[in-house]
């Protein structure tokens, strides 16, 4: 990346934070606590579902999962009723946790991007994100962790 598109992208993640400043719930993340049940991570399928303050509820794409025996927390996407994606929120590059932009996920270290399947988008990394083997059980997205 050269300087001027360091200086681009830079403004751009400053824009996104004072837009999201000025419109709460616009860009909000919403973190879950989640249960590990074996070698599975469970995330109620309800943990996609809000509701506006108009009281209609609606469906987010994302939801960020944590629990305190994971050393980095996983960022799972809803496609549909039966299709999701789980990522390890690592960079490949040297490991700084991720952050979550709409469809992408970025590296604040060094740049990286990567989309919501974990596919690289942006280097300096190399290699795409780890991705967890992913069901629909009931009302959960069990995430296989092992």
């Amino acid at each position: 990346m050269n300087r001027k598109e360091f200086v681009v992208k830079c403004a751009s993640c400053f824009g996104l934070t004072g837009i999201a400043t000025l419109l709460p719930g616009c860009g909000a993340t919403k973190h879950i606590d989640a249960a590990i049940e074996g070698s599975d991570l469970l995330v109620p399928t309800g943990s996609f579902e809000t509701i506006d303050k108009n009281g209609v509820r609606k469906i987010i794409p994302f939801v960020v999962a944590q629990n305190d025996k994971l050393e980095f927390p996983v960022a799972v996407f809803r496609f549909s009723d039966v299709d999701y994606s789980a990522l390890l929120m690592r960079c490949t590059h040297q490991g700084t946790e991720l952050q979550v932009f709409g469809d992408r996920l970025h590296c604040p270290a060094h740049g990286s991007e990567f989309s919501n399947r974990g596919v690289l988008k942006n280097g300096p990394a190399d290699t795409n994100l780890r991705i967890f083997p992913v069901r629909v059980e009931g009302a959960s997205v069990r995430i296989k962790l092992s």
